[in-house]
């Protein structure tokens, strides 16, 4: 078995703060929702391989009322330290929140939490030694 996506919500009007913080911000690509589903998420956004398969999947969808998700949270993987560090710096230059205050605290990884547009939690982390 395998993570195939993660939703996350967004109050109604958040179409283009998700789309600041999951494509410009995460680096992620807006695609299209299939046509069966066009009513369901706001948007997606995934990450690619080299050879175009997909590694991560967010869809963000409306709720009203809204309430962001402060502790359950999506985690993606990034390729190495360096590629971390400027999803970092980018995220902090479009002024999203982030911290390092757990950077070193799990294992075998370094990471940062973040909050979207909505205020949900987001990590990020790489494999590190």
């Amino acid at each position: 078995m395998r993570l195939h996506h993660v939703q996350v919500v967004c109050p109604p009007g958040g179409e283009d703060a998700a789309r600041r913080f999951y494509g410009e911000g995460l680096g992620l690509t807006e695609v299209p929702r299939p046509p069966g589903l066009a009513g369901r998420a706001l948007c997606w956004f995934r990450d690619f391989d080299d050879e175009g398969r997909t590694t991560a999947e967010i869809h963000v969808g409306v709720q009203d009322p809204f309430e962001p998700a402060r502790k359950a949270h999506p985690a993606l993987v990034a390729d190495s330290v360096a590629h971390l560090e400027s999803i970092a710096a980018r995220l902090k230059d479009l002024g999203f929140e982030l911290t390092w205050k757990d950077r070193h605290t799990f294992d075998g990884y370094e990471r940062f939490h973040t909050f979207d547009a909505a205020g949900n939690r987001v990590e990020v982390l790489t494999p590190v030694g």
